[in-house]
């Protein structure tokens, strides 16, 4: 009887939406963007799956923050991997029964962006941020052999929560790769500032 909620970046409102009514066409779904935007929040006890991007989750933290949803999914989830950012805060606040996190980027900084995830995903499990950063992140940037038994682990606590899908895993799903070639004349301007 609860809704859930997916948040995505902008450019991927409409892939979801179009996805959902192709895999799950029962569903009810609202995908709040736009001018009457206010009006599906308002909504969102009466559909099934609301679809935002993080931008306007940012924006309209206080009204999702009423509802508790069945499941919320954040897709492309390097998006709150800075657990100090706007994206990141708004979407702690949010209240699910179910939490999933989808993403093909993988820890590229340092590993305060895994925790930052998983503090959404589980609240708590990794501890707060300073004690994450004096178990687990120092350790591990200090190098030597510490630093390994620490992400053996840190891999130990985390591996029953994550799936990953390797390239080749997933190659014989992707379709053929497209090459374009498009040439375009620059302006005597575009060429000086090229140059």
């Amino acid at each position: 009887g609860k809704p859930s909620l997916v948040v995505c970046p902008t450019s991927l409102l409409e892939n979801w939406a179009d996805e959902s009514r192709r895999f799950t066409p029962e569903l009810s779904l609202h995908v709040i963007h736009g001018s009457d935007r206010l009006k599906k929040l308002k909504a969102l006890d009466e559909i099934d799956l609301a679809i935002t991007s993080y931008a306007l989750l940012r924006r309209d933290i206080q009204y999702y923050q009423q509802y508790e949803f069945s499941a919320v999914i954040l897709d492309e989830a390097q998006h709150i991997k800075n657990h100090s950012t706007q994206n990141a805060r708004a979407a702690k606040k949010l209240r699910a029964v179910n939490r999933l996190v989808l993403t093909g980027t993988p820890v590229e900084n340092s590993v305060t962006d895994l925790w930052s995830i998983i503090d959404f995903l589980m609240p708590g499990y990794l501890g707060s941020h300073p004690h994450f950063k004096r178990n687990y992140e120092m350790p591990i940037m200090s190098g030597g052999e510490h630093a390994v038994a620490t992400q053996q682990r840190l891999r130990q606590k985390v591996h029953p929560f994550l799936l990953r899908r390797l390239k080749r895993d997933v190659a014989k799903e992707l379709p053929e790769r497209i090459d374009r070639i498009a040439y375009c004349t620059m302006t005597p301007d575009q060429r000086a500032v090229y140059r």
